[in-house]
Order: structure tokens, then C-alpha cells, then sequence
């Protein structure tokens, strides 16, 4: 028997999909309604959170941060089944993760984080990633498990918490990218450019296909010779900062890069590639 506890956007296609699986699933939410919702679904549903898990080998977990996980943690434990083992997919920071894995194997019962790389969508497809790290037997033990629930499970080893950190590495990427992008239309827009001819441009020029060779070139530390010089990289963020001004759009990303490109300017690295600004950083 498993029980769920977090019926969101992500936990709720979970649970649909664990129960097309032919699962018995128990649910529970915060607000009853989500988890009554998948009451046609299949569910059992409970609105006491100590009966949700009673019964339950595994409990799994999508919920909002450390404070929640370990205040839920806390109400559901009195319903705890000796030998249980709880998933929680949810980001949190690494440190609340290592805190949890060792508290709960002090009370005899198993924690392992598994944060994802998953959508609503991901979740009821059963696709995307899933990121997992710590105690290689536990891993083992729910490794099947952990596998139907996703299209990719990624073993990142014994290390306690390295899932959790790079959840969070990979989210600040997606944060870094979308603001990007908002700040790419922002630019468009204060030139008169549509939206339109800026998504019919990266469908013909990728620009995210040179990600790999640019780490690369980040982690060699080789930035004597440059494909892009740190001064003529800080005269377009020039460029583009005057043509959102004078469009009267906002910037986000480009004013704060240009910052810290003058930084790195200012002590002697102009000629070098732009990728400069990453130096501190490895």
C-alpha cells in the first residue's frame, strides 16, 4: 500500500498515474477537496493524515519547502508503519534534506529525497527526471518504484543531499533562462520587433546548442582566447540597455550582467573572452 501526502498540480497526476498503474493509492491534502477530487480517480482518501499513512509501506511526498515536509513529517508520524519509507519529491535545500534523512533513520524509519525535473504533464506521463542521491541500498530497495514514476531516475550517488543541490543548480538555470528570455522580448518590443519573428529566429538559430561548449570553455578556465572579447560583449549590453530605454521597456538580467562585466573590465580583463565572469564560480 502506498500513501501520498500533497495533492498539487504534481502531486495529484502522480497519483492518477500510479493508479492507471493498477496501485492502491491513500491520499491526503492540506485542503481536503484536492484530495477528494481523485476520489473517481481510485483514491482512498483521508482527511485524518495519521490514517492516510497507516497501513502504508510507502509514503511519498510533494509539498512546498522544508518547513512544510517537516511539519507534515511530524503530524503523520503517529500513523508511521514500522519499516516504512518515505519519498519526498519536493525542493527543498540540501540541508533540510540531510537534516531529515538522518532524524528519521534515528526513529527507525527511512527518508530519501527524490526531487524532480517534472511538470504537471511530466508527473501523469510519466516522463521527465528524477534526481536521486544518498544511501545506495535504500536507492536499490525503491529503485523500480522510483522508475515508474518517471521517464529518466538519476543516480547521483551516496552523497547525502546532492540531489537536493542540484535541484536547485538546475532551477536556477531555468529561472536564469526564462528571465532571459523576458528580457529578450523586452528588447524586441522597444525596437518594434514582434514576439513572433523572435520565436521564428531561435527555431532557425538555436542559441542553445552552444550551452555544452560554453561550459566547456567555462570549466577549462581558457579564456585567453576569446570567441566573444568581455569589451565588445559589454558594448552590446550597452546597446541593447539604450534601445530598452529609449523603447521605454524594462531590462532585468542585462543591466546586472553589464555590472558585473565592468568588474571584470576594470581589472584588466577586456581582451579575454566574456565568459570571464564565470571565473570566480568554479
Amino acid at each position: 500500500m502506498k500513501a501520498f501526502l500533497g495533492m498539487g498540480l504534481l502531486g495529484s497526476n502522480f497519483v492518477k498515474a500510479m493508479l492507471a498503474k493498477g496501485d492502491q493509492v491513500q491520499v491526503w491534502n492540506r485542503t481536503p477537496s484536492k484530495a477528494k477530487a481523485l476520489e473517481n480517480d481510485g483514491a482512498i482518501v483521508f482527511e485524518n493524515i495519521i490514517e492516510a499513512v497507516k497501513d502504508a509501506n510507502l509514503i511519498h511526498l510533494t509539498l512546498k519547502d522544508d518547513d512544510t515536509v517537516n511539519e507534515v513529517l511530524a503530524a503523520a508520524s503517529k500513523g508511521f508503519k514500522q519499516g516504512v519509507i518515505i519519498i519526498d519529491h519536493t525542493t527543498t535545500s540540501a540541508k533540510g534534506a540531510i537534516q531529515r534523512t538522518k532524524e528519521w533513520k534515528s526513529k527507525g524509519f527511512t527518508y530519501l529525497h527524490a526531487p524532480v525535473f517534472m511538470g504537471p504533464p511530466n508527473a501523469l506521463e510519466s516522463s521527465g527526471s528524477m534526481l536521486v542521491s544518498g544511501d545506495q541500498q535504500v536507492i536499490t530497495n525503491v529503485e523500480v518504484e522510483l522508475s515508474k514514476m518517471t521517464g529518466k531516475l538519476i543516480n547521483l550517488g551516496s552523497e547525502e543531499g546532492k540531489a537536493a543541490g542540484l535541484k536547485l543548480v538546475g532551477n536556477s538555470f531555468l529561472l536564469a533562462m526564462t528571465t532571459g528570455l523576458s528580457d529578450t522580448l523586452s528588447l524586441a518590443k522597444a525596437q518594434g520587433i514582434p514576439s513572433s519573428d523572435v520565436a521564428q529566429l531561435f527555431s532557425t538559430w538555436n542559441p542553445g546548442a552552444g550551452m555544452p561548449a560554453r561550459l566547456g570553455r567555462i570549466l577549462e578556465g581558457n579564456f585567453n582566447n576569446p570567441s566573444w572579447e568581455l569589451d565588445m560583449a559589454r558594448k552590446d549590453a550597452g546597446l541593447m540597455m539604450k534601445a530598452a530605454e529609449e523603447g521605454n521597456t524594462k531590462l532585468t538580467v542585462i543591466p546586472a550582467i553589464a555590472k558585473e562585466m565592468d568588474n571584470w573590465i576594470a581589472k584588466g580583463h577586456g581582451s579575454q573572452d566574456w565568459s570571464i565572469i564565470a571565473k570566480d564560480n568554479l
